[in-house]
């Protein structure tokens, strides 16, 4: 796997180094955060463009706007095409746009990845910049967070805005409301036309929403969730040609993923540790997540065995339908039959996605989230 999930195969290390240097993974507790008025504090963060960052890098702009946000969160993504336009209009006015993310990527749970494709490492926040085309420095703070602790940063996202003399003369939201259609109070745009006029921001202070600052003591938290989920055991039922024809059709109000392997097929075998990790991402959105192996009715517990080493709490289906083209037909009438082969169901039975081979997983979890929201108001139209 690419990147930031695969975590299982590390579990035990991480656990005893969590018991052996807890207090040097807390959130920093002898920090006193910057006030209104107060100096920038200076840092020192890696961007996803390969350099390093300062506050000098920017010693030439106006104004700076240090915005506090993620890859994860749902709110962050209902915000980062708000970012992208700040950027677009403030920039020629002599404004720094700089994102920061200040979480610890391993101190994010697999379950609160559930409206993203992408974790919160640097490795994954490049690829989110190249995804979207930001052309604003964006900063990694969660390998060492005391930066965001010496700002205060609070959630995703959270805005700072620094004068000429890189005092702080805001702190707080972009704006009132994660739902485009409802902001009534642009108040990161209305302080930074209030500092470039000579004025005072309309209001210095907001309140602010979001995911809260992911701090490395949390690491313990999805170190034991991992654990749990790794005492999962896996069932297997058996479904004929009738039970794949019903599946498919979908007669439910969440969206179905449905993977066709086999334990003799070695792409199948590769990618179900990205099934399992999907599960547990999305296991509370509106998605089942469906497994039919192909084997012989004759190698039940077989598969069974291998589905119960990969902790897949999975729903398991073994095809006993007879011929394997009834299978085949009855599944995916575009599909040619190589194993693995993998759709995404939507309500109703369209298939939105899939895919025949070793899937991406990305591409799959991309898939995912596109369909079932990645922010909050999103989630409300499709839930």
């Amino acid at each position: 796997m690419a990147h930031t999930f695969n975590r299982r195969a590390a579990l035990t290390s991480v656990l005893t180094t969590l018991v052996l240097s807890a207090t040097l993974l807390a959130q920093p507790t002898d920090v006193t955060p910057i006030g209104i008025g107060d100096a920038a504090p200076n840092f020192d963060l890696p961007g996803v463009d390969g350099k390093r960052y300062s506050l000098a890098s920017f010693k030439d702009a106006k104004l700076l706007a240090v915005i506090f946000t993620c890859d994860h969160c749902p709110t962050a993504q209902a915000y980062e095409q708000r970012i992208i336009a700040l950027h677009k209009d403030y920039a020629d006015k002599g404004v720094a746009i700089v994102a920061v993310s200040p979480n610890d990527a391993e101190a994010v749970r697999l379950d609160e990845l559930g409206y993203t494709d992408l974790g919160d490492s640097l490795e994954d926040m490049k690829l989110r910049a190249k995804e979207h085309g930001f052309k604003f420095p964006y900063l990694y703070a969660g390998d060492q967070q005391e930066m965001p602790a010496r700002y205060g940063a609070k959630a995703t996202p959270h805005v700072m805005i620094f004068d000429a003399d890189r005092k702080l003369r805001f702190n707080g939201r972009i704006d009132d409301s994660d739902d485009p259609s409802q902001i009534t109070s642009r108040d990161t745009r209305a302080a930074l036309d209030a500092l470039l006029a000579g004025k005072d921001p309309p209001a210095a202070k907001t309140k602010v929403f979001g995911c809260s600052v992911k701090w490395s003591d949390k690491r313990a938290h999805a170190a034991e969730s991992l654990a749990k989920w790794n005492t999962e055991t896996a069932e297997l039922n058996t479904l004929d040609e009738a039970g794949v024809k019903k599946l498919v059709a979908n007669d439910t109000d969440k969206y179905c993923l449905i993977n066709v392997w086999a334990t003799w097929c070695g792409p199948c075998v590769a990618e179900m540790p990205d099934l399992v990790e999907m599960h547990r991402m999305y296991r509370k959105r509106p998605i089942e997540i469906v497994t039919i192996s192909a084997d012989k009715p004759e190698q039940i517990e077989q598969a069974k065995k291998f589905l119960n080493e990969q902790h897949a709490s999975t729903t398991n289906y073994l095809f006993n339908g007879g011929n394997v083209y009834k299978l085949v037909e009855a599944l995916d009438p575009k599909w040619e039959g190589p194993l693995p082969h993998t759709i995404l169901v939507a309500p109703g039975g369209k298939i939105v996605y899939r895919h025949t081979g070793r899937f991406e997983a990305l591409e799959v979890r991309r898939a995912i989230v596109e369909h079932i929201g990645r922010t909050y108001f999103s989630k409300l139209k499709t839930e």
